[in-house]
């Protein structure tokens, strides 16, 4: 990415457009184009004027009627204020195997923001590793009557950081989505099929096995997501309901499995100007095989409340009623948490205060497991997780325009909450420590007890105009672990720095830093023949990632890229034993239509 810069530079054009703007020249063609088609009559009329008689009355006038005014009878309704904040990401700026998934990953920049789009898009890219990139974005134009669409991406790498092709990897997705409007409601559905391929590349390369066979390493998965949902659009009714009822598909390249049907429910009722009443359900079944046998996993959720406004003071009382069929550890099946909150406006559209008491059930799946972390062995135990109680302040601030500043403490009591941490153990053997089982492979661990976890977030956004954009997000999570060594591959500390620069519509710079402190993972080391294996807590490496792009238009539908990922070349292990990319770059074109 050093030379970027002089890349655009060679690459930039200069565009010569003649326009005629001047009032006289613009009066003068007007007047040669009407009198054009008399000029053209005369020479049809073979050439001879005939005597007339031109009779010239003053007196007459001509009166029109009066013209209906019929345009202060239509009226245009605004569109509803939206509540919701732009979420700008960047759908294709990580490849799938650096796998840093921060949660504090929200507010970025969007790269199709050069010039109004027409709303299709195809692009192409390749890169450093063997990498292959493609994406479509397929969708019918703005219409009142219902919108549908295609979403297709893919991104390759042959090879990766660890023996060439022994640690590539591949993520392919398609997607299908249509809505219909019928007056206020809106109904949907949205299908996607996607492929994903890894390689448990984390292994020893000092063995007598070593190198691995390919077929040994490899990791396939396969996701299915269908959903159909209704909601209510008309944003001044007193009912306002979405609802929707999935199907999620998921297997791996062994003998797992996992069918979840399940439905969500978001509705209120205005009971009055300040009063209204809530309640937000979720259900859901799970079926999940593996080679131990098949488990069924149950989940409702219901809650309930009642939402008060007085003035600058914000009420919320209700309660989260919930059950699942999970039975890891100590945690209750059933459980009930309050769900209470105040706000306080003490500057209007400003600065507001708020607290509150809480708690709920998580739904934990594979399928979003393994999004997390593809290198998960098999035969699972998943577990829903128990937060709460929960007790919960913060501020929300806008001290000038454009600017963000918000920040919040939580103080949470968890049960089943999940760490991953190498697979593998030491046994007993006759002369020391004898080995079992694979490192390469992640197991999900509990705490036998429950989970303290302090979590202070902050962030500063500013985000005044479309030409600059800035902000910065922190976290940190302190967690106390009782029947476990560590937080394993749980980081403290995670932070974001982003930026994006427009420059004239033509020229889009974006960058990302990322942070992560030190987490830890379980390594097995060899020490004598007496002595045999024993396990040793490792911490992971600390991760410092820089990522630079730049979107130039050459032409009002054609538009070059290049991004650089971890720029800096550390080769640090998010996960313990599993290297990332070092240095590499992607650049390729984009067409919109």
């Amino acid at each position: 990415m050093n030379n970027l810069g002089s890349e655009h530079q060679q690459l930039s054009i200069k565009h010569h457009i003649m326009t005629f703007r001047s009032p006289q020249f613009l009066a003068l063609a007007a007047l040669l184009l009407a009198a054009a088609p008399h000029r053209g009559w005369a020479q049809r009329t073979g050439g001879k004027i005939e005597d007339a008689e031109i009779e010239i009355v003053k007196e007459r006038v001509n009166e029109l009627p009066e013209a209906t005014r019929n345009f202060d009878k239509i009226k245009i309704e605004a569109p509803a204020k939206q509540t919701q904040k732009p979420a700008y990401t960047y759908p294709d700026y990580r490849l799938p195997a650096d796998l840093l998934n921060p949660s504090v990953r929200v507010l970025t920049i969007r790269q199709e923001e050069l010039a109004p789009q027409t709303g299709n898009y195809v692009k192409g890219a390749i890169g450093s590793y063997g990498t292959l990139y493609g994406k479509a974005y397929l969708h019918n134009t703005r219409s009142t009557a219902g919108s549908y669409g295609l979403d297709f991406s893919h991104i390759s790498s042959a090879n990766g950081p660890v023996d060439k092709h022994n640690s590539g990897s591949s993520q392919t997705s398609l997607g299908l989505n249509g809505e219909t409007y019928n007056g206020p409601v809106t109904i949907g559905g949205k299908l996607t099929f996607g492929r994903e391929r890894y390689n448990f590349y984390g292994y020893n390369r000092e063995t007598a096995n070593f190198p691995p066979e390919a077929d040994s390493i490899k990791q396939v998965f396969t996701r299915v997501a269908a959903k159909v949902y209704v909601r209510n659009r008309a944003a001044d009714a007193a009912f306002q309901y979405d609802l929707g009822i999935g199907y999620n598909f998921w297997k791996d390249r062994f003998a797992a499995r996992e069918n979840n049907i399940y439905a969500t429910l978001r509705s209120g009722y205005n009971l009055s100007e300040k009063g209204r009443v809530a309640i937000d359900g979720d259900l859901s079944f799970i079926s999940q095989k593996d080679s131990f046998g098949t488990v069924s996993r149950p989940f409702v959720q219901l809650r309930p409340a009642y939402e008060l406004t007085l003035n600058r003071l914000a009420v919320s009382l209700g309660a989260t009623i919930g059950y699942t069929g999970d039975t890891i550890g100590t945690a209750n099946q059933f459980n009930l948490y309050p769900a209470v909150r105040l706000a306080y406006t003490v500057t209007e559209d400003k600065f507001v205060v708020y607290g509150g008491v809480g708690g709920a059930l998580q739904r934990v799946t594979l399928y979003d497991l393994t999004t997390e972390n593809p290198w998960l062995g098999s035969n699972q135990r998943v577990a829903d997780t128990h937060r709460g109680p929960t007790l919960y302040f913060g501020f929300n601030s806008t001290p000038a325009q454009g600017l963000e500043l918000n920040a919040k403490v939580t103080i949470s009591n968890d049960r089943n909450l999940y760490f991953y941490n190498n697979g593998g153990s030491v046994v007993p053997g006759v002369v020391g420590g004898i080995f079992r089982g694979d490192s390469t492979r992640f197991n999900l661990v509990y705490d036998r007890k429950a989970t303290q976890l302090l979590n202070i977030h902050g962030e500063a956004i500013y985000n005044a105009t479309e030409q600059f954009r800035i902000g910065f997000k922190a976290d940190y999570n302190g967690y106390k672990v009782h029947s476990l060594a560590k937080a394993f591959h749980r980081p403290a500390f995670q932070s974001t720095l982003f930026a994006t620069y427009n420059m004239y519509s033509k020229l889009l710079l974006s960058a990302e830093l990322y942070t992560y402190s030190s987490s830890y993972g379980t390594g097995y080391d060899y020490t004598s023949p007496t002595i045999g294996y024993r396990a040793i807590t490792r911490p992971t490496d600390s991760v410092i990632d820089l990522n630079l792009r730049a979107d130039y238009r050459i032409l009002e539908k054609l538009s070059i890229f290049a991004l650089g990922n971890n720029l800096l070349g550390r080769k640090y292990e998010r996960f313990l034993n599993y290297p990332v990319k070092g240095f590499n770059v992607l650049a390729g074109v984009t067409y919109d239509f």
